[in-house]
């Protein structure tokens, strides 16, 4: 693994990563459909002991109980073999390992890169906060690597093995640049962390990025108003908006719930769900400029 030097991990060819579950149990063939691309990206791969498993009573929607997840997250993270932890899926779950996990054996470890999306925003703001490390938010094993999307996987191996990858938008919101930290993750998943000890720290100075999936509009509304409510968007230098899969026409949302923050938003990023999933750094300063729809990370050219 590339010397952390303060900035994001990065990978090499020849590194050995680990595949876990932390929410939702993965599938035997799709599971090793997307190792091989890991792979073929010249990793070594390693799964979790657990990533199969079912909890038992009912909560077959789990990878194992909470403390079997957990444990799997744990062991890979503070691994001093393991130059990078991979979720394998999201749907459900990951929030309740937060409780499982030992942060200060934890914060001892060698930091390395954590890399998922969706329901893992969870793992994102916790080791965020936690453990200071920026993650990888991008496409999981088994729920998009598996599909082999060329375009998906070449923008993920740019990613992995650098130090980010620029990020294109269709749609400025509201023109302007800004500069700052990229936080944010899955809409449904920071709101549903406000009021925790794990919630997300505001977005001041910051440039915030969501996304979600099958959320209907009122709904969306319910949580964007959520977030302005308990000041999480106080301060913040610039949003950043990806894929919102069925989850209909936000436009009026957005436009009455976001445009009046008064900062720069670029939508449109094909980060989150769907086909064409782009891989972003969180926790490292990134620049945007909502006028040439661009995201640009660390090392490229940015405002």
């Amino acid at each position: 693994m590339g010397d952390l030097g303060g900035g994001p991990p990065s990978l090499r060819v020849g590194d050995r990563v680990a595949v876990v579950a932390p929410s939702y149990p993965a599938e035997p063939e799709r599971l090793e459909r997307g190792c091989a691309v890991l792979r073929s990206l010249g990793l070594d791969v390693i799964v979790g002991k657990h990533v199969l498993d079912r909890a038992p009573s009912g909560l077959t929607y789990l990878a194992g109980s909470d403390d079997e997840r957990a444990a799997d997250l744990q062991a890979a993270w503070c691994d001093p073999g393991i130059s990078a932890v991979i979720c394998a899926r999201g749907g459900y779950g990951a929030a309740r390992v937060l409780d499982h996990l030992d942060w200060d054996t934890m914060a001892h470890a060698t930091p390395k890169l954590l890399h998922g999306s969706s329901d893992i925003t969870a793992l994102h703001v916790a080791f965020g906060r936690r453990l200071g490390v920026p993650t990888s938010f991008g496409p999981m094993v088994v729920s998009t690597l598996a599909d082999g999307e060329a375009e998906t996987i070449a923008h993920l191996r740019e990613a992995l093995f650098g130090t980010g990858v620029t990020v294109h938008g269709s749609r400025t919101l509201r023109g302007g640049r800004a500069r700052g930290t990229l936080t944010g993750g899955n809409l449904a998943l920071l709101t549903s962390l406000l009021g925790t000890p794990h919630a997300p720290e505001p977005a001041t100075d910051r440039i915030a990025f969501l996304e979600d999936v099958n959320e209907a509009p009122y709904r969306v509304d319910r949580m964007l108003t959520q977030l302005l409510q308990a000041g999480w968007f106080e301060g913040v230098a610039g949003i950043v908006l990806g894929t919102w899969v069925g989850c209909g026409d936000l436009d009026a949302v957005f436009a009455d719930r976001l445009v009046p923050i008064g900062v720069p938003i670029l939508g449109g990023v094909a980060v989150g769900h769907g086909p064409g999933q782009r891989t972003i750094r969180l926790g490292v300063d990134v620049g945007l400029d909502a006028d040439a729809r661009v995201l640009s990370h660390p090392g490229e050219e940015t405002p």
